[in-house]
């Protein structure tokens, strides 16, 4: 964290901290400060998911004065995170000339994942986000909807769409930067053999491109079946991950360590806002969490352990609400840094996240 951040005077706590309490974002701050810059310790590479969310950039927090066009807000996020995810790509396809500036503004170790557009995943999407061409070619009535799922686009328009994902993916696949595809699939998604197709059939899609899964469904992290979900997924070649979030709730998933495939270990950190997490709120509301360093240093012993049986380690940050995903993949390396310089501390296990706060 820059020193400009650190003297930034704290906003109204309506606008920038979760549950009213200055003193969690004090220790968060103080912690971020801590961590290596960039945000990684050996196989480990944290980052955020996204780098121009308008409260990040509004916070004023992490962009330096005078970082203002996307071209200087990408260095800059570069030169502090050996990774993003890229969310944009969920609600409109990426043009190919764009993914080509991405690859050109980062550094040749530099990782950007991708994460799957929405009705690749099985969610919805508005007419207006598809290219203007496929809008063109909708049958009648379908254009004026307010939204339309897979099932309701033809089958050659959804082959256009995985298409012209895939050739999105062709800069950073060239320039040897993509970690992975992130398929994300929707809360109503449940455990059943046709839905295990489904994946089956996106991995098929996706064939030679690194695949990673997130399931939201709690039946999918069953004690009884979990393992054998990534089991499924290690013979599919995907990578399983592995969530912190709310938990009690359908769309919850267990905080459950298990490595698919032994090429990379992903984590995504959601926040812990069990009192919106199944609520029908802005994204905002719903991702407005400061994690503690208490509650990271678990993760950090997990993380640790993940990163002797994965090649290496993602550990990504979607509490995209100002700069608390910037403190969270910050304050995570500064405990695994601790740890790194005192090898013989026992590691925590990783507890479900709680619902009360």
């Amino acid at each position: 964290m820059h020193e400009a951040a650190l003297r930034d005077p704290p906003r109204s706590p309506s606008e920038e901290t979760p549950h009213e309490d200055e003193e969690r974002l004090a220790r968060a701050i103080a912690l971020a400060a801590c961590a290596p810059v960039p945000a990684r310790l050996d196989r480990v590479l944290a980052g955020t998911a996204g780098w121009t969310d308008p409260t990040l950039v509004k916070s004023r927090r992490f962009y330096p004065k005078g970082v203002s066009s996307p071209e200087q807000r990408l260095k800059f996020y570069a030169s502090q995170f050996p990774v993003v995810e890229v969310n944009s790509t969920y609600y409109a396809l990426p043009r190919p000339a764009m993914v080509e500036q991405w690859v050109q503004r980062t550094a040749p170790d530099f990782v950007l994942n991708m994460k799957a557009f929405a009705p690749l995943t099985q969610h919805p999407v508005e007419p207006a986000r598809l290219p203007a061409d496929v809008q063109r070619a909708l049958p009648a009535g379908l254009v004026d909807r307010r939204r339309l799922y897979p099932g309701d686009l033809p089958a050659e328009t959804m082959d256009v769409l995985w298409e012209r994902f895939r050739q999105a993916l062709d800069p950073l696949r060239q320039a040897r930067k993509l970690g992975y595809v992130l398929f994300q699939f929707p809360p109503w998604f449940t455990a059943t053999r046709g839905n295990v197709r489904v994946i089956e059939d996106c991995r098929g899609r996706m064939d030679g491109i690194p695949f990673a899964v997130e399931l939201r469904h709690a039946s999918w992290g069953a004690p009884d079946r979990i393992e054998r979900v990534v089991d499924f997924l290690r013979d599919l070649g995907a990578f399983y991950v592995v969530v912190d979030e709310p938990q009690g709730k359908e769309n919850s998933m267990p905080p459950t360590p298990l490595v698919a495939d032994a090429r990379l270990a992903v984590v995504r950190f959601h926040g812990r806002r069990a009192e919106t997490w199944d609520a029908s709120v802005s994204v905002n509301e719903k991702f407005r969490y400061v994690y503690d360093p208490a509650e990271l240093d678990p993760w950090a012993g997990t993380v640790a352990r993940l990163s002797q049986e994965a090649e290496r380690v993602h550990a990504i940050f979607n509490n995209c609400v100002s700069d608390y995903a910037v403190l969270g993949a910050k304050g995570l390396v500064a405990l695994l840094a601790r740890r790194a310089e005192s090898p013989d501390s026992e590691a925590a296990p990783v507890q479900a996240a709680s619902t009360v706060h």
